[in-house]
């Protein structure tokens, strides 16, 4: 897949950190989140706002370790409405500016250290569904990602969700997807020109992620920020827009144990 580049991920960072602070003005803090059972606006603009943070003292301390949340200064959200929208952005702004600055100096990220960029494209694909969530919180259809943004987001999810942790901890992949099966997902996108294939794998050896054209157990099949959407659970397998080929429980078992 073509590589997304950093000034692309921050605009992406930017935009939809700006339709979040909006959407809480228009939709009120104590709307609840269908996509998010367990929040309301308020909670998803305290997430994101304190991972923007967060990701920005990672980046510009060039921590080599992890950081608790909560020694992250700045992490109260304002009680008065007509600064909440400014505190959103300016997180946002703060983790941009640590990003560019940093440039391809190596920090702490879930799989070991990497270049500072990976917060660019974590922070990018995770604001953008959580925009997605303030969307459906204020009754709105999502803002579709462009085709390579959203494959770039699947891409990044799959990889995201690897056995490579510093705490130790097992490939959560290898529960969502049973021994000897094997998932495929293709971006239907013409932009895409044909790149947008995943298949994934359930080897002896463990998971597997080829980005490939592969035959699967079950297919998933869609344009990309559609497929996005239902991967990470905030559409259903069965919208419109998408298809499901073969084997449709493995692709359930799949949603089910692999959580966004």
């Amino acid at each position: 897949m073509q590589e997304v580049s950093v000034g692309r991920l921050c605009a992406e960072i930017d935009a939809s950190t700006a339709a979040i602070a909006g959407l809480i003005g228009e939709a009120g803090l104590a709307s609840p989140v269908p996509t998010c059972p367990d929040w309301t606006l308020r909670e998803l603009a305290v997430h994101v706002g304190r991972g923007h943070r967060w990701a920005a003292e990672i980046v510009g301390t060039r921590s080599a370790e992890f950081i608790p949340f909560r020694s992250v200064p700045d992490g109260k959200f304002p009680a008065e409405s007509g600064e909440r929208g400014a505190w959103l952005r300016a997180g946002a702004a703060r983790l941009i500016d640590a990003v560019q600055a940093a440039g391809g100096d190596l920090v702490w990220t879930f799989g070991g250290q990497r270049p500072a960029s990976f917060w660019a494209r974590r922070m990018a694909h995770e604001t953008a569904v959580h925009r997605a969530d303030a969307e459906f919180a204020a009754g709105r259809e999502p803002e579709l990602l462009a085709p390579d943004l959203a494959a770039d987001a699947i891409d990044e999810w799959l990889g995201f969700m690897s056995a490579e942790m510093t705490d130790g901890a097992s490939d959560p992949r290898a529960d969502a997807l049973p021994a000897g099966r094997a998932l495929h997902l293709h971006a239907t996108d013409d932009a895409l020109a044909g790149a947008g294939e995943w298949t994934l794998r359930h080897e002896p050896s463990g998971i597997t992620l080829s980005r490939s054209h592969g035959k699967g157990d079950a297919a998933l099949r869609g344009p990309a920020a559609r497929l996005l959407l239902v991967l990470v659970r905030r559409l259903p397998p069965d919208d419109p827009a998408v298809e499901v080929i073969g084997d449709a429980a493995v692709l359930a078992r799949w949603l089910e144990r692999t959580p966004f």
